[in-house]
């Protein structure tokens, strides 16, 4: 496989959001609709889907950066299936593999060996979260 090749597998396996439904979904709508809940919204809402999603891909480096490629992500997932809302549950690291380097040398003379070796490694981590696609209903006071 080339490069390029290996390059776009990735890419395209990283986009990989899931969702298992729950509830009745609605309309797709735009991801900008879509709001974050970190508790219950205090207005009537229906659950839709439970969303999986990850920053797998998103060439973000920072935790930061991760979490936020997560969160647009659950949005992004939620708008598809009409829901106005996500109630997120969690958004955690994950160990995504690691990278490596290692090196040695030896050298024999007579009856004696010398061997040297050394390596590295470095864990590479992403970020993971999941939440509740929810439809939460207009709050009829507010609108007023």
């Amino acid at each position: 496989m080339t490069m390029i090749g290996f390059a776009g597998v990735v890419a395209l396996s990283g986009c990989v959001s899931s969702h298992v439904m729950i509830g009745q979904a609605r309309a797709p709508i735009s991801p900008n609709e879509v709001h974050i809940y970190l508790g219950p919204p205090p207005a009537k809402y229906d659950a839709i889907a439970s969303l999986d999603t990850s920053s797998s891909g998103s060439f973000s480096f920072t935790a930061q950066r991760k979490s936020d490629k997560v969160i647009e992500r659950l949005k992004i997932e939620a708008a598809k299936l009409g829901a106005n809302g996500v109630l997120l549950q969690n958004i955690s690291d994950q160990v995504a593999g690691s990278v490596g380097t290692g090196g040695g040398s030896a050298s024999a003379s007579g009856n004696t060996a010398v061997g040297v070796g050394f390596g590295g490694s470095i864990a590479l981590h992403r970020k993971a979260g999941n939440g509740i696609a929810i439809y939460v209903y207009p709050d009829p006071k507010a609108q007023q």
